[in-house]
């Protein structure tokens, strides 16, 4: 999801084989970005985006699914999408998601199981999590990245895969530091 913040070509390695991963390529095809694996290595090319919208049967495949909307609203201004499927490992709301990006500035619109954001300008702001949920953490981070002002997330999440999402997102030039 973060390879849709700015219009480049990203090259990722040592990618495992995936269902996750053939569903977050899918989603980011769907969107106008060259996508493709081969062998453990992911090539995306998100300088063709064209689209904002992710059909709920794509949203269905992958629990994760619901972090395109940070990236979405940072790249494009708006995301259509509806709640993500995947594993069913109990509940897994996404409320501090939609809290938390709209205290950046994002109008939020539910309908049933559709979500539509929208956002003229975001605008960084301090933020308190009431769990260090990960997805939550990568909404805003992505998001944050086209912000104006500083985003400060206090209760973040600090699991590996944010560190690999900030050192990602400081080689596409986002300036992102933390104490974790």
């Amino acid at each position: 999801a973060a390879s849709l913040i700015c219009p480049a070509e990203t090259e990722l390695m040592n990618v495992p084989r995936l269902r996750d991963v053939d569903s977050a390529l899918k989603i980011l095809r769907h969107l106008g970005c060259k996508a493709e694996q081969r062998g453990r290595e992911l090539y995306i090319n998100s300088s063709g985006v064209s689209e904002n919208k992710i059909p709920h049967a794509l949203m269905l495949e992958m629990r994760s699914s619901v972090i395109f909307m940070g990236a979405l609203l940072a790249r494009c201004g708006e995301a259509r999408l509806s709640l993500p499927g995947g594993c069913q490992l109990g509940k897994r709301p996404i409320d501090i998601h939609i809290s938390a990006l709209r205290q950046m500035g994002a109008e939020i619109e539910e309908d049933g199981s559709n979500i539509y954001c929208r956002a003229k300008k975001l605008r960084g702001c301090e933020l308190s999590l009431t769990f260090p949920s990960v997805g939550a953490t990568e909404n805003i981070m992505l998001a944050a990245s086209a912000a104006e002002g500083l985003t400060v997330i206090n209760g973040a999440a600090r699991e590996p895969e944010i560190q690999a999402l900030a050192e990602y997102m400081r080689s596409m030039g986002c300036s992102i530091w933390g104490d974790g």
